[in-house]
């Protein structure tokens, strides 16, 4: 299995058709269409459902696309480090982050080593603590920022000096707004948006639920998020009231939206991790010794 035909089978994916993805590539109809055709032969499966005019993906063509897409990153990046070598004042990297304020420190640092040296690249990842680790296993980060707890066992690590506070988002129109606070006993009945990893089974992994007590049961979560963007939409809407971090959602006066913390006050600190015993590209190794001098 080639890179080059995994390349193609991404475009055709994300085209929709082979006439699409052949313009794209610059290579013609027959050349995309026969190499497809081995593909499907070398795999033994059937990867596309072919009409008239359009083409999707079969279960294992979905299944595919998820795996070539990390291949294909993996190699970029792999290709990206090794051209950088060849000046050790550029590079990229790429850092991965739920939601959170407590980046901003991170951004800093960033800001000073790019304006030191103008090469540097960074790649954005957004995701929550799950989606952040599984990237950083699999080589395609080379830092994270996880919120605290996390299972810290495959990884070395930073803590930074921010922490986010946790509250709840709300119209200004709420009752609710009028308070400074909001204690256990104002949720109890409120139509609530949670993270889905406020809400996990695991209720070890959420610090809400263990700040909320044995009651967290009880409340009544009618909406779950993983962007905060997406769940000031539905607070807009009139949907329920966000249990979320600080500073995330636009709580300006235009937004109709303002966050009120909790009470008793619930702060969660935050790591910068990366994979134990890792080999980093001159550039991101350049930024540890950063990150390292600004926070340790």
């Amino acid at each position: 299995m080639e890179i080059r035909v995994l390349r193609y089978f991404l475009a055709i994916a994300r085209e929709g058709s082979i006439t699409n993805a052949a313009n794209f590539l610059h290579v013609t109809q027959p050349t995309l269409s026969r190499q497809m055709k081995d593909l499907e032969d070398e795999l033994g499966q059937k990867l596309f459902i072919r009409g008239s005019h359009s083409i999707t993906l079969t279960p294992e063509g979905m299944l595919l696309r998820k795996r070539a897409e990390e291949i294909v990153a993996m190699v970029d990046k792999t290709e990206a480090e090794f051209s950088s070598m060849e000046n050790m004042i550029s590079g990229d990297i790429y850092i991965g982050s739920g939601e959170t304020d407590a980046i901003k420190p991170i951004a800093q640092v960033a800001k000073e080593l790019q304006d030191m040296y103008p090469g540097i690249r960074y790649h954005l990842h957004s995701g929550n603590s799950e989606d952040v680790t599984e990237r950083l296993d699999k080589g395609l980060l080379d830092f994270g920022i996880l919120i605290q707890p996390a299972d810290l066992s495959k990884y070395d690590f930073i803590t930074l000096p921010a922490k986010d506070t946790w509250g709840v988002l709300m119209r200004t129109d709420s009752p609710l707004s009028q308070k400074d606070v909001l204690r256990k006993e104002d949720l109890l009945s409120l139509p609530l948006i949670c993270s889905r990893q406020v809400v996990s089974k695991n209720r070890a992994d959420s610090e809400f639920a263990r700040w909320f007590g044995e009651d967290f049961a009880k409340l009544n979560v009618v909406t779950t998020y993983n962007l905060v963007y997406n769940a000031a939409i539905m607070v807009q809407a009139g949907i329920g009231y966000a249990i979320t971090l600080d500073k995330i959602a636009n709580t300006s006066e235009s937004s109709g939206l303002c966050f009120r913390p909790l009470e008793p006050k619930l702060e969660s600190g935050l790591d910068l991790v990366w994979k134990r015993y890792q080999v980093f590209s001159s550039a991101a190794q350049l930024f540890l010794e950063k990150l390292k001098a600004a926070f340790c």
